[in-house]
């Protein structure tokens, strides 16, 4: 499931339902997961037009409440050549005011997953909603901290608060310099930061994105490099939603290391082929995610969900 912001991208040719938390259960339920959406909405014609688009993409709407002083979140998005979007994020909008209910305790002690970032902490309304969920949450429970860095919405205290919180952290180049900087970690390489990362937060696992050039995962003292595979981007809205997506799946399966690197690339290398951040996916992306895929990199790691039970609490 996903937690945080639900809005509108209002892109150059038309608007498109964004929303990393949305994003990410849309891609999870298509990977054969079933894909739950934490927000809020205004009570107003883009909400309801939300309301439309997530039942058509056959997700549910329980979980979204409707506000009726705040409107429904809008980001204006421009993409360049290369198809790298660029947001201009609404403020005090509905999804900034997620209210903590007793629907969403009983919601958390029952998930398997759930992923969340920094956006949807920029409101002390919707941050201390968010972070109750995560506390509430069974040890059990894989929780993704997908930072997603955005204009100005984020903090030291924010970021240390949800990595303490997580269990996996994703990030991609760019925030990886930019936070190591942010919690004053030593420098080095690459390899080095994400040890060091995992470390001190006590992590499960870190995914780096690099975008065409793949993404690398490290966990426990291993690590698996994927080159990433060519495609014709169109644009990459909701490209790292669906690697994150991918990556959840593949762990609570029981995938190795390297075969969730591999299959996550590929949702993703696909998402960046299409228009919008939820395009269907094919049967064969589909059927990547096989249950309880338990083998194990040359003897050495097992993403197996008891793994990172026994490592956290």
């Amino acid at each position: 499931m996903g937690i945080g912001e639900l809005l509108w991208d209002i892109l150059p040719d038309g608007k498109e339902l964004g929303g990393a938390p949305a994003n990410f259960a849309y891609h999870a339920q298509a990977l054969g997961g079933e894909g739950v959406i934490v927000s809020c909405i205004g009570a107003d014609d883009y909400g309801q037009q939300v309301l439309d688009q997530l039942n058509t993409l056959s997700l549910g709407v329980e979980y979204i409440t409707v506000d009726e002083t705040h409107p429904t979140g809008t980001v204006s998005v421009q993409v360049d050549a290369e198809g790298k979007p660029s947001y201009n994020i609404h403020e005090d909008v509905a999804w900034d005011f997620i209210p903590r209910t007793a629907e969403l305790t009983k919601l958390a002690r029952r998930a398997d997953a759930v992923c969340f970032g920094t956006l949807a902490q920029r409101n002390e309304v919707s941050r201390a909603t968010i972070q109750a969920f995560l506390q509430e949450t069974s040890d059990d429970v894989l929780r993704i901290f997908d930072i997603n860095l955005r204009q100005i919405f984020y903090s030291r205290d924010v970021i240390e608060k949800s990595l303490d919180l997580a269990h996996v952290f994703k990030l991609n180049e760019e925030e990886l310099v930019i936070v190591a900087d942010l919690l004053s970690l030593d420098a080095g390489d690459e390899s080095t930061l994400l040890v060091n990362f995992a470390n001190r937060y006590n992590l499960h696992m870190i995914a780096l994105t690099k975008g065409e050039r793949g993404s690398v995962l490290y966990s426990e003292g291993w690590i698996s490099s994927h080159a990433g595979y060519k495609t014709e981007v169109v644009d990459t809205v909701g490209a790292g939603d669906s690697f994150a997506a991918a990556l959840a799946v593949g762990v609570l399966r029981g995938q190795s290391l390297d075969s969730i690197n591999h299959n996550a690339n590929r949702v993703a290398a696909y998402v960046c082929s299409k228009p919008g951040a939820t395009p269907e996916l094919p049967a064969e992306l589909r059927n990547l995610m096989r249950p309880m895929d338990m083998e194990v990199d040359n003897g050495q790691y097992s993403a197996s969900k008891n793994r990172y039970e026994r490592k956290h609490k």
